[in-house]
């Protein structure tokens, strides 16, 4: 009887420490400056792969956020595993879950990690990317706007 007791303490007391452990990955998070507007919502999008980036349509492992706008406004992607990321961001100020354009320019607003530079089009992932390895990652992104 005490062999059971004291195999019931351990499994109970290692259930105790496995409820504890925090989970495996790095918290990410993004504050969002620049907006022009309160109107509509943010499309957000958190991905590492080069080819599903800005829009993350190719990629079904993308952590994907549609929060409200509002001024202040954080995004937190919640933990990640250890990589190379990038964000995107739309603000899609009349709600139809998409960037509205005008022939080729964007009518709504939109930004990137790091900052990273449009010219014809959306930077390229590289540009953009960021590494997530272990400590909290708290960026800023800048919302841009054409029209």
């Amino acid at each position: 009887m005490r062999y059971r007791q004291g195999a019931l303490l351990a499994l109970t007391a290692g259930g105790f420490a496995l409820a504890g452990t925090a989970p495996a990955g790095t918290d990410v998070s993004a504050k969002v400056t620049d907006l022009r507007s309160t109107k509509g919502q943010i499309l957000a999008c958190l991905t590492t792969r080069a080819d599903a980036f800005p829009d993350c349509g190719k990629d079904p492992h993308a952590r994907t956020l549609i929060v409200p706008a509002r001024r202040d406004l954080q995004l937190d992607f919640g933990r990640v595993p250890d990589g190379e990321y990038a964000i995107s961001l739309v603000h899609d100020e009349n709600g139809n879950g998409k960037m509205d354009k005008r022939l080729i320019i964007p009518r709504e607003g939109f930004g990137f990690s790091r900052d990273a530079p449009v010219r014809m089009g959306p930077p390229p992932f590289d540009r953009a990317a960021f590494a997530v390895d272990g400590a909290p990652i708290h960026l800023t992104i800048r919302m841009r706007y054409m029209l």
